[in-house]
């Protein structure tokens, strides 16, 4: 647990070979009250503190788990790292996947310009509360090429098409366009 400093929900990158080529470390832990239910993922994990990109024949590969999906700033910094494709291995709960799981997973899919690949659980879990599923694919425009039922267990598959990928980011190159604002935030009265 988190006194010991050894414990954290981590996403691996398996290499088509079998080898673990890399270890991401969730970053945002889940601390909030869902449908009167407490969740605090800090009692039992610690957070980690770093991105992680990994990358297999050519593809670049940012790696996030579940609540991360709430926080834009680590996707632009996968992104910014480099990454053509996110995966987001997750276990929302019915209440919050039915109200943000899709359109946070087409935001970030839109915003950063990569696809999104996301592996939901389905039914109950092991804590008896139900999950959301919903498995989905998106690709950089924010099309769904793949979604399952969220009522069963599913296998989904889609194809990441790179040229489709370079297309986008040449059309519209949001990505380079960004400004960062600098200086305090301005205050109106």
């Amino acid at each position: 647990g988190p006194n010991d400093q050894s414990c954290y929900n981590s996403t691996l990158f398996i290499r088509a070979d079998g080898s673990v080529s890399a270890h991401y470390r969730k970053i945002h832990l889940f601390d909030a009250v869902v449908d009167g239910k407490w969740y605090h993922e800090s009692d039992t994990v610690m957070p980690g503190d770093t991105p992680v990109v990994a990358e297999e024949r050519g593809i670049r590969f940012g790696l996030s788990v579940c609540y991360d999906l709430r926080f834009p700033e680590l996707y632009r910094a996968l992104a910014d790292g480099g990454a053509h494709a996110v995966f987001v291995p997750a276990a929302f709960t019915s209440a919050t996947g039915k109200a943000h799981w899709e359109i946070l997973l087409r935001a970030r899919a839109i915003e950063n310009q990569v696809y999104v690949i996301a592996a939901a659980q389905v039914g109950r879990g092991s804590d008896g509360r139900q999950r959301f599923g919903h498995s989905m694919i998106v690709d950089p425009w924010g099309e769904i090429l793949a979604q399952a039922s969220g009522e069963h267990e599913e296998v989904i598959t889609a194809r990441m098409d790179m040229d489709k990928l370079r297309q986008i980011r040449n059309r519209l190159p949001a990505l380079a366009h960004r400004r960062i604002a600098s200086g305090d935030v301005r205050q109106s009265s």
